[in-house]
């Protein structure tokens, strides 16, 4: 017989000794199905809520990258300002991006008849800008800003309220324009917007870019340019790239941008692994008790094997042909139960009980789970190579059993 042969065989053979217990066999492979299930759908949890925050980031302004002054992030101020892109720029942006658009933002205060509080005023290019953030698909009152030169300003429903005003109603805006100077101007409210999120209802009101710039004095400047891509990922590569047509500016991917959540994603990465690492753990236990019953109650059998002339290497192969073909089966059964709860939630999962939390992670209340196939990949990988780890004690102790002794058993 040869090598292919006695392997072939020595696999049929584990596999029929699988069953010769059925019931144990049984209860080790729900335990290895509902392990793999619980490593896989947690982690697409995991990675929904992230995909989740980062979206929400990402449509909250923070683009993928942004091409800013040089001392914009430490004073967000008008005075740190640049030029409007030129044609090397807006070529290299229309070449490398998939939706860009120019934007001044300053910090500003809003006063109604009654109200005063302060929002981050927002002016953008209306058409361009319906790419890139949540604004253009939340207007619930009004209308959305027309064009560049739109003189209307469009507020969110809670900031609506807290200034007790309404759509029609005419606020003012003051800021501080170039040189320290005070700029204030009334506009009459066009649209009022809805966010799953509240706090970012009260956060921005939004201008149109021309206006905004005749307002404040200052030309055709802007205080950043936002640009977003198919893949988030992507955004290192590309903001180097823009940085070399950006002359003194400052070209930055999202993850230099919003530290805390790139933070937020290693640590997330991390504890995918924890968790993966935690529940093999508790599955090992069961997996080696259950090889290791097996060959005690074998032990006879492996010692006629061996006084047969069977070689320990083959005893070795054989456990571990068991061992494998219920990992194996126990990973697909796990995968295919993963898939069918994750296609089945699709829509999402109502977390509205605890939106509040939720909203302070940056996260909305429906929670939508997300499967990558590297993690798919990951959490398979972990339970075959360390599945066939645990394997190795019960095969290297019936490989080391002395025939006599065991055929001596009872």
């Amino acid at each position: 017989m040869n090598g292919s042969s006695a392997l072939t065989a020595l696999v049929a053979i584990g596999w029929r000794n699988l069953w010769r217990n059925s019931r144990r066999t049984l209860i080790m492979l729900a335990a290895i199905s509902v392990g793999v299930w619980a490593m896989i759908f947690m982690t697409a949890l995991i990675r929904g809520m992230l995909d989740d925050m980062i979206h929400g980031a990402v449509s909250n302004f923070l683009d993928h990258g942004q091409i800013r002054h040089q001392q914009y992030a430490d004073d967000p101020s008008i005075d740190n300002r640049l030029p409007a892109p030129g044609p090397a720029l807006a070529s290299a942006l229309d070449r490398e991006t998939r939706h860009w658009s120019q934007r001044i933002r300053v910090p500003a205060v809003i006063a109604s008849e009654r109200e005063t509080t302060g929002v981050q005023l927002l002016a953008i290019d209306p058409q361009r800008e319906a790419h890139l953030s949540f604004i253009a698909q939340a207007v619930v009152h009004g209308r959305y800003l027309e064009n560049a030169d739109d003189p209307g300003i469009i507020i969110g429903e809670s900031l609506a309220d807290q200034l007790e005003t309404r759509l029609g109603r005419r606020i003012v805006v003051m800021t501080q324009g170039p040189d320290n100077q005070v700029a204030d101007r009334g506009f009459r409210i066009v649209g009022i917007y809805r966010t799953a999120l509240k706090n970012r209802e009260k956060m921005w009101a939004f201008i149109s870019l021309n206006t905004a710039q005749q307002f404040l004095g200052v030309g055709d400047d802007v205080t950043e340019i936002g640009w977003q891509l198919p893949d988030y990922n992507q955004a290192p590569a590309v903001a180097a790239t823009l940085a070399r047509d950006a002359g003194n500016a400052d070209s930055r991917a999202w993850q230099d941008i919003d530290k805390f959540l790139n933070s937020s994603l290693s640590m997330m990465d991390g504890f995918v692994l924890v968790w993966i690492l935690i529940v093999f753990t508790a599955l090992s236990f069961g997996l080696v008790n259950t090889l290791a019953m097996a060959v005690f109650e074998r032990m006879r059998e492996f010692g006629l094997m061996k006084a047969l002339g069977l070689k320990p290497s083959a005893i070795v192969l054989l456990v571990l042909a068991e061992s494998l073909s219920l990992i194996a089966l126990g990973l697909a059964l796990g995968n295919a139960l993963a898939w069918v709860s994750i296609r089945s939630m699709a829509g999402g999962i109502d977390i509205s009980a605890v939106a509040q939390g939720m909203e302070m992670m940056g996260a909305s209340a429906v929670l939508r789970p997300a499967l990558y196939t590297h993690d798919l990949w990951l959490a398979n990988a972990v339970v075959l190579g360390l599945g066939t780890l645990a394997s190795c004690l019960p095969a290297w102790r019936a490989a080391r059993l002395d025939p006599i002794a065991a055929l001596r058993k009872s």
